[in-house]
């Protein structure tokens, strides 16, 4: 199986998430060394008038203020101490590589039994949103989207819900599955198949997009299923049994004409993310 990488959108959030990590490690650590410099300038300054009332004799004012120093010095700061340390990282950090691990996984799996028809674009985007997996091959294309949930998930049209269980099965959590624009994973992996549709038929390549998400966490589970919009597995290989029971019949002129408009309209897309640019016709 060949593989294109068109983005690595998590592999650009994690390096977000951990430079935001560094940057507030750093900033914690100016204000802790200003503290100690304002610290070390009370104690310095006490000593020296403490000095100088023993120098004149002035023992209550020189009593007083060793009093007044031996207090100072008690009060130095404690060095920081992040909570993720300079070398571990966030538990958001943990999450966004744990995701990269599922969609490893799913490629993997993919190249290890399909062969060199096949094809798989990742990070597939467009003006509607990211594919994780597009895969292209002699049965057809297919839409693919990972995602690594410790929970049983419940489907309902397009409706999604994680409940989480102790290791003593007893609910623990309950939670709606949705992204930042509050899409489900299902709307999430429609809105741009969807357009990918139209963007193929529209250049002479109509080809139906069948669309999968796999949940990669060993203790993913699928609840209860009502009337999905998509296909959901807990496996990379119920995306190979969607591929081996697919109809689809693209030929090698096809599938090359498909996957050169897909690299277009994703550079196309990444282009107007940066409007300095001429972007390239689609």
């Amino acid at each position: 199986m060949r593989v294109v990488e068109l983005s690595n959108h998590p592999g650009d959030m994690l390096g977000d998430a951990a430079r935001r990590r560094r940057a507030a490690e750093r900033r914690v650590l100016s204000v802790y060394e200003d503290e100690l410099v304002r610290y070390r300038a009370r104690v310095q300054a006490t000593k020296v008038k403490r000095d100088r009332a023993r120098a004149r004799r002035h023992w209550w004012a020189w009593l007083t203020l060793s009093m007044t120093a031996w207090r100072e010095k008690r009060r130095i700061p404690r060095p920081p101490v992040p909570s993720a340390g300079h070398d571990t990282n966030t538990d958001h950090e943990e999450k966004i590589m744990a995701g990269i691990a599922g969609e490893q996984l799913v490629a993997t799996e993919l190249g290890r039994l399909l062969d060199d028809r096949w094809t798989l674009l990742r990070g597939y985007r467009n003006r509607r949103g990211e594919i994780d997996h597009v895969l292209l091959g002699p049965r057809g294309l297919f839409a693919i989207e990972v995602k690594n949930l410790n929970a049983t998930v419940h489907v309902d049209g397009d409706r999604w819900r994680a409940d989480k269980y102790d290791k003593y099965g007893n609910l623990v959590e309950q939670r709606v599955i949705a992204d930042r624009k509050g899409r489900s994973p299902s709307v999430q992996l429609n809105e741009p198949a969807d357009d990918l549709e139209r963007f193929l038929a529209g250049h002479g390549h109509p080809a139906e997009v069948q669309r999968v998400v796999i949940l990669t966490h060993q203790r993913s589970r699928l609840g209860t299923v009502r009337n999905p919009t998509v296909l959901a597995g807990t496996s990379a290989a119920y995306a190979l049994d969607l591929v081996d029971a697919s109809a689809g019949d693209l030929d090698r002129e096809q599938r090359a004409a498909i996957a050169d408009l897909i690299q277009r309209d994703h550079a196309y897309h990444g282009k107007r993310q940066r409007p300095s640019r001429r972007a390239p016709s689609r």
